[in-house]
């Protein structure tokens, strides 16, 4: 129990004299207003209006729901102008040639049978408009329970929801039979309930990481103003060691508080998906505790090795090896996105130093997890952090009383053998 209460009091003393740093104040500001000037700089300076412009939106409705869509959109006040239409599909193309910012979209029966509504847009039309269209799936996924017996087959038809499948003037001139098929404003629903709380969770394990990158300055500059020994006369290494972790891992809590608190707002404004609907999911809470897993795993070898050196400025290159473990996993981002269940992604997913963050990646980008390969790279995952924690306690013991030189990986190697 004491040792419980000298550690929490160790956190709350590295969180108090880092909350007053104008440092660690600047940077926790200052993250998210350079995330808010890349995310509104086309805007900015692009100048386009696309998405605020009035879409002229033409509905071949074979289906008598036009009313019931136009109240859809008028609820959600798209800049839309709405006009119903008798005009053949096959007469499309030469209507949108020269027309700008205007959309087709054919409501017959391939809405019950396969879920799938044909649009055609013509140039001007903005990049917004997919995800507007969303807002139709709810009441024409309404309609498809209406009009089927739900048998299993059409249970499946129900399931799979609506694709707005999408033609652009340019590809119907060309003859170019292909279209871009969109669900959800472009990705898949399925895809998005993935990417938005593994984002989220991304975003968790960066902040707290690079939260806990400065246990490895704090460790050194205790050593370097020669009051470790003074600390370590009422504490005993261990409590000291985890309570700086415990510490920066509150600290890189609050500066993700402070970045959600600025950016969630700006996104659920901007982004035309219900981001809150699918980022509070179940699934989260595995997503979170992956990037805490992460974190412990890479604080407990920062403050280890932190331990060893004299000063900072003088890290040799076994120090500044050590300090890039946590961007390890950027070398599988490449392998991972062109195939998630390829064999580098699997790789990438077993070895401690990659894992948080190639799991992440992964589960973000798969609409079907690999609950077996979860489960082994967590059990990795565990084991590596605990593994770790002992032998960055030897480290921290010794280290953090040396004086004078960083530490080889001879002497460390010797202190874990110890």
């Amino acid at each position: 129990m004491r040792s419980v209460r000298n550690t929490m009091k160790v956190a709350r003393w590295e969180v108090k004299r880092n909350i007053k740093n104008k440092s660690y104040i600047i940077g926790l500001f200052l993250t998210p207003a350079i995330f808010l000037f890349f995310f509104m700089a086309p805007t900015i300076f692009g100048g386009s209006d696309d998405d605020s412009s009035t879409t002229t939106v033409f509905v071949q409705d074979q289906l008598g729901v036009y009313e019931m869509l136009e109240e859809t959109v008028n609820q959600a006040e798209f800049p839309w102008d709405m006009q119903q239409t008798d005009i053949a599909e096959s007469e499309i193309g030469s209507a949108l040639a020269d027309a700008e910012n205007t959309a087709y979209v054919i409501l017959d029966d391939r809405v019950a049978e396969s879920g799938t509504v044909p649009v055609y847009t013509s140039e001007g039309v903005g990049q917004s408009f997919s995800g507007q269209l969303q807002a139709l799936a709810g009441p024409l996924q309404a309609l498809q329970l209406q009009q089927l017996g739900l048998s299993e087959e059409e249970m499946a038809a129900v399931t799979q929801g609506v694709n707005f499948q999408e033609t652009t003037a340019e590809e119907l001139a060309a003859g170019d039979g292909g279209t871009t098929e969109t669900s959800e404003g472009g990705i898949s629903g399925m895809m998005l309930e993935r990417l938005v709380p593994g984002a989220f969770a991304g975003i968790i394990m960066l902040s707290i990481v690079f939260s806990g990158m400065a246990i490895f300055q704090s460790a050194s500059q205790e050593k370097k103003d020669k009051i470790a020994e003074i600390i370590l006369s009422s504490l005993t290494p261990n409590e000291l060691m985890q309570g700086k972790i415990i510490g920066y891992f509150l600290l890189g809590l609050i500066q993700v508080a402070v970045f959600i608190a600025v950016v969630l707002p700006l996104a659920i404004w901007r982004l035309d998906i219900p981001v809150l609907e699918y980022l509070f999911v179940p699934e989260l809470i595995l997503l979170v505790g992956i990037a805490i897993l992460g974190y412990l795993l890479f604080a407990t070898i920062f403050v280890g090795i932190g331990a060893t050196m004299a000063d900072i400025s003088t890290a040799g290159n076994f120090q500044g090896m050590v300090m890039m473990l946590p961007f390890l996993p950027f070398i599988f981002i490449g392998p991972v996105l062109s195939n998630p269940t390829g064999l580098m992604a699997q790789v990438g997913t077993y070895i401690p130093f990659t894992s948080p963050g190639v799991i992440l990646l992964r589960l973000a980008t798969m609409e079907e997890w690999p609950w077996i390969e979860i489960v082994i790279a967590l059990a990795i995952l565990v084991v590596s952090v605990w593994i770790f924690m002992k032998l960055a306690g030897k480290i921290f013991k010794t280290g953090i009383l040396m004086y004078g030189k960083n530490a080889t990986p001879g002497e460390i190697w010797k202190w874990i053998r110890a």
